[in-house]
């Protein structure tokens, strides 16, 4: 029996993976010895079971240690990554990649991590390679990006070679509708390491799980987060429309509350002031947010978030303190003249 089926049969009997039968799963996986079969009959038998904290941190750390590593280790201490798990089928707009670019304006140094749009219709890479970001910048650029613009982005299939073997299986299962372990790594396995994270998951169950393997991998500070738009229904983002759970880690692993915009001296606005598109309508909706023509909900949404993640990076001591300096940013011309400086640095 090869490995891959001798762990399915554990997990079958609902018995959790140890850290040391996930580091050979997960060379497993990333290898060409085992079958697609085999490796679809592991990740089914994972989900099915439901994924402990402890094993979402292991499977994280496995393929942190498989990733290429841009050699930002002096940025990381001071960095923030701002990213959802997707996978909520809201059909919000990108809020993470404006957000990105107003605490990046702030100072406040973002390592953002992600793909193209894979459970929707435009991802924070199809977004950000359209304001000017060059998805296949080499690491010295990324590190100079750090420097002079105060961001930078990780495209995912760049860094994670050891996904390459493992994609065919995840898309077989996709089309049957079985999610896998591998629709919540994203946000755990950013090669940049940074050390605080806002992280918007996709269903209100995985909030204290999501937190618990972030702080288990040493993350220094950070806050898991649901937005609960109606019962059974969600966003993986931090929103001034929904009821918000948030579960800290790190320095802030204490904290476990449930937000609303008007804890911020925010208003509770319509959801569908939160609604993207695709690539075209989610550039004419940052088009009005510069403008000052956007829903307010949504310019709400984006200034609570940067105040969130500024607060976490201790730049502020609350998060009420950081919104007017982060609407002001967004609506003031900051964030227009980052997205100028961003396309001259890349040559966009």
């Amino acid at each position: 029996m090869s490995k891959l089926a001798d762990f399915t049969d554990h997990l079958r009997g609902s018995r959790d993976l140890s850290p040391a039968e996930i580091e050979v799963a997960a060379a497993a996986l990333a290898g060409t010895q085992e079958t697609d079969e085999a490796k679809a009959g592991l990740l089914t038998a994972l989900a099915t079971k439901g994924e402990s904290a402890a094993e979402v941190a292991a499977f994280a750390r496995a393929f942190r240690e498989r990733a290429v590593n841009p050699g930002v280790e002096a940025w990381a201490p001071r960095a923030i990554d701002v990213v959802g798990t997707g996978g909520d089928h809201a059909g919000g707009f990108n809020i993470s990649s404006m957000v990105v670019l107003t605490l990046a304006s702030a100072g406040v140094m973002v390592m953002k991590h992600g793909n193209r749009g894979i459970t929707s219709k435009c991802g924070s890479a199809d977004l950000l390679a359209a304001l000017g970001v060059n998805l296949e910048a080499p690491p010295e650029k990324l590190r100079r990006a750090l420097d002079e613009l105060g961001f930078a982005f990780f495209f995912a299939p760049a860094y994670h070679p050891a996904f390459k073997h493992i994609a065919p299986v995840r898309k077989a299962l996709a089309a049957r509708g079985q999610r896998t372990i591998f629709n919540i790594l994203g946000p755990l396995i950013n090669p940049g390491r940074p050390a605080h994270v806002l992280l918007g998951a996709f269903a209100e169950s995985w909030v204290d799980k999501l937190a618990a393997a972030l702080d288990s991998l040493e993350t220094q500070a950070g806050l898991a987060a649901h937005g609960i738009i109606a019962p059974g229904r969600g966003i993986d983002e931090l929103t001034t429309a929904t009821v918000n759970r948030v579960r800290g880690f790190g320095r802030l692993r204490d904290y476990a509350s449930q937000w609303s915009a008007t804890d911020f001296g925010l208003a509770v606005t319509p959801f569908e002031h939160l609604l993207g598109g695709d690539l075209a309508t989610n550039l004419a909706i940052v088009d009005a947010l510069l403008a000052g023509r956007a829903p307010g909900g949504l310019v709400d949404t984006i200034t609570l978030n940067t105040a969130v993640g500024m607060w976490i990076v201790g730049k502020t001591a609350n998060v009420r303190e950081g919104v007017p300096i982060a609407r002001d940013l967004l609506l003031g011309g900051a964030v227009k003249q980052k997205i100028a400086a961003t396309r001259e640095f890349y040559g966009a």
